[in-house]
């Protein structure tokens, strides 16, 4: 935990990352409750979804794959498979739930490229179509399949920590998950939080500022896990209707009411190419894109 003048900030690891809950305008004693309700809530998330471990209702969806057998849900998952189908629906099956199968061609700690042909074969287990979803029940159709919730489940726990921290009297704070953020409330002097955007191309430097007094924020990009092989960058943002990765952005930062949608949006974007300005410029968000060259764009909704 520090302390500064102003407030609080308490750091914790998770979900593969560092994290951060910041509190203002709170006494100790309630911030450390608030913090911690929030800390205990997204590892709660983590163990509930997480693909590495054999005890999560993600595992046991995936253990069933093509046996046949439905798997029962809660409300709760039920809900993200819910969103999940929408999403799918609505991006007319750019956002896919089921593209995390790939990762058994694409191993970015490796600096090769699959063999298109195997691409093509994992392919036969991709695809949101064939998941048996009838809530409460879910099966998937094809051995092999996987669900994986990594798509959104950071974005979902930094607006469940955010709620809880709101519930807890927080009125003025953040919720940072390695860069998936939920802002509860701007300082308690009014003024806005500022955020830095990780440059692409080069580590631990910003390539741009934002300010945001409520809301989510979260980036997509291609340079969070990656391989290099002749020059071309393979990132690990997958099209589930070819196998491959993404190649335009080399990031994209949306903010919105929430951080679910906004992470929702800036992967739908990066999966959209050239078109990603206009989609986000329809949904009525506000956005920063760095494009192929380095260029920073960005617009207020």
């Amino acid at each position: 935990m520090g302390h500064s003048p102003e407030g609080f900030g308490f750091e914790f690891f998770a979900m593969g990352t560092q994290c951060r809950v910041r509190i203002e305008g709170a006494s100790l004693q309630v911030a450390q409750g608030a913090a911690q309700a929030a800390i205990d809530e997204v590892r709660r998330i983590e163990a509930k979804y997480s693909r590495y471990r054999a005890d999560s209702i993600v595992s046991r969806i995936n253990a069933a794959a093509g046996s046949g057998a439905v798997v029962e849900v809660d409300a709760e998952t039920a809900g993200l498979l819910d969103f999940a189908a929408s999403l799918h629906a609505y991006s007319k099956g750019l956002f896919d739930i089921t593209t995390g199968v790939l990762r058994s061609v694409w191993d970015f700690r490796s600096a090769c490229v699959p063999d298109p042909e195997a691409v093509r074969e994992v392919l036969a287990r991709v695809g949101w179509q064939r998941v048996d979803w009838q809530r409460p029940g879910v099966a998937l159709s094809v051995a092999g399949m996987e669900l994986d919730f990594g798509g959104f489940g950071k974005e979902y726990a930094a607006d469940r920590a955010g709620t809880l921290l709101a519930e807890h009297g927080i009125a003025s704070g953040f919720v940072n998950l390695g860069g998936d953020i939920r802002v509860i409330g701007p300082r308690p002097d009014g003024s806005n939080w500022s955020f830095g955007i990780a440059h692409p191309r080069r580590s631990g430097e910003v390539i741009a500022g934002l300010e945001l007094a409520q809301g989510g924020l979260a980036t997509s990009g291609d340079y969070e896990r990656y391989v290099e092989v002749d020059g071309k960058r393979y990132c690990h943002i997958l099209d589930p209707r070819t196998g491959w990765p993404v190649q335009h952005w080399q990031s994209v930062s949306v903010f919105g009411p929430a951080c679910l949608a906004a992470g929702a949006l800036s992967t739908i974007a990066m999966l959209q190419g050239p078109a990603a300005h206009d989609f986000l410029r329809s949904e009525g968000v506000s956005f920063l894109t760095v494009g192929p060259g380095g260029d920073v764009h960005r617009e207020s909704a």
